[in-house]
């Protein structure tokens, strides 16, 4: 049986999407560059900025997905994605694999209204150019013939497995489940769409199972209208018992913080996705597969028993 094999392991979106392949009873291979395992996976380790190995990491793959995290730090994201992204390519033409890349919106910028898959590409920050840039390359493959690829692009992420990269974690489900009073950034007034982790893996087992999904852009299934910031705080209030009550990170603080933080600096440039209303739409993937989100309160009671049965 060939593989389903997910590159960048271990994170947000490899987690969930390996235990739904295994559900599903397919052959999952896990690579990564510390050779993370799972039960009833293959574990491979490699370098993905490296071709040859990821050319031997891909070998008899049926799907591969991109679903790696790098470091936050546009200097990194400038010299490997590009890399990645590149040497993902060429493996999945050598070995005659589909490519599925799970993306973010960052190569949007500032948008006023709905995020959608026709959304024009005009990044604001030095993170959404290079997301940008990796996008129009894969994007150059459409249509080609030599391989089927599709991005898969999810809004900021919450639920079971995001924890050191989801906002609501960070800030508010964390804080709170230890009886602490939740933070919210900028401002907490204006909607802000989220994609929940099971959705996203769900979804990427449908795409890649569909012939037609290939070679275009998906948004993932993301519940729209979202909350505004107090009322994730609110839900998460309900869900935890603690007080709704909770303080804001204004911009100001960010930027004095990041003088002396590195990771609290790289923060900055994209605190315009906090200021305005930040909405994502996935009307494409829900018409399309006939797909309903979980809804916000569910995702966040469903999140709090992962975390709490895995603390």
């Amino acid at each position: 049986m060939k593989s389903h094999t997910i590159l960048g392991a271990g994170g947000s979106i490899g987690n969930p999407l390996a235990n739904e392949l295994i559900l599903k009873g397919k052959n999952v291979r896990l690579v990564s560059r510390s050779g993370f395992s799972i039960d009833k996976t293959q574990s491979f380790k490699a370098d993905i900025t490296n071709l040859n190995e990821v050319i031997e990491a891909t070998k008899d793959s049926e799907v591969v997905y991109i679903c790696a995290g790098l470091a936050y730090d546009h200097k990194v994201w400038a010299v490997q994605w590009p890399k990645i992204i590149s040497n993902s390519i060429e493996a999945c033409k050598v070995n005659k694999s589909k490519l599925i890349f799970f993306d973010n919106v960052y190569m949007y910028g500032k948008v006023d209204g709905k995020m959608t898959e026709e959304t024009p590409y005009n990044p604001v920050s030095k993170k959404g150019e290079i997301r940008a840039d990796i996008a129009r390359m894969l994007e150059a493959e459409f249509g080609k013939g030599d391989i089927d690829v599709s991005i898969a692009r999810a809004a900021d992420l919450y639920g079971p497995y995001s924890t050191k990269t989801s906002m609501v974690y960070i800030l508010a489900l964390e804080k709170m489940l230890k009886g602490k009073k939740g933070q919210w950034l900028v401002n907490p007034n204006v909607t802000h769409s989220f994609t929940y982790t099971l959705d996203c893996a769900k979804s990427l087992i449908l795409l890649s199972e569909t012939s037609d999904s290939f070679n275009q852009v998906w948004h993932l299934p993301t519940l729209n209208p979202a909350p505004a910031g107090k009322g994730f705080i609110e839900l998460i209030s309900k869900e935890t018992g603690v007080s709704p009550e909770f303080s804001v990170l204004s911009k100001w603080m960010i930027s004095l913080v990041g003088i002396f933080n590195k990771n609290i600096g790289e923060i900055k440039e994209m605190l315009y996705q906090n200021e305005f209303d930040y909405y994502f739409d996935s009307t494409k993937f829900e018409k399309h597969f006939n797909y309903k989100p979980v809804s916000y309160s569910e995702g966040i009671k469903e999140t709090i028993l992962f975390l709490k049965s895995n603390s």
